[in-house]
């Protein structure tokens, strides 16, 4: 019951419609600890929704601040809660992510920031992205 009223929640602050695509998505993203693909919401929607359905509904939870992207070494996406407070179109998730060599799951590690860079003149940065590789907790205690 709380998950669903954060559910609904979430979407009525991000001025969001009730469907159940973004009901059933946005609690995927908030019962799983890693960062998920689009094939793994594809996956673990069966054939509740279609891919189009599925990209949309990522691409809005991106532009209103509810999920980030994490750039991956196969140059697609995986897309995680937004812990800080990010609004439409100004994402907060200054951290950096952690990929299990092992698990291959992705993991934002919010208490680790971005060391600053200062860039040289007439060069403005827009997004800054650090992912460390390596075993994770779980897997190394195995």
């Amino acid at each position: 019951m709380i998950v669903e009223t954060t559910i609904n929640e979430t979407l009525r602050k991000n001025q969001l419609s009730v469907t159940d695509s973004r009901k059933k998505i946005l609690e995927l993203f908030l019962q799983t600890q890693g960062a998920l693909a689009h094939s793994d919401v594809e996956k673990q929607t069966g054939t509740l929704f279609d891919r189009v359905t599925i990209y949309r509904t990522l691409q809005t939870f991106v532009e209103k601040g509810i999920i980030h992207t994490i750039p991956t070494a196969d140059n697609s996406v995986k897309y995680a809660l937004c812990i800080d407070e990010c609004t439409e179109g100004h994402h907060h998730d200054n951290h950096v992510h952690f990929v299990c060599d092992e698990c291959n799951t992705t993991f934002c590690l919010t208490h680790v920031q971005i060391p600053s860079v200062k860039l040289p003149g007439g060069f403005t940065g827009k997004q800054t992205d650090v992912i460390i590789s390596g075993i994770c907790s779980r897997c190394g205690n195995q």
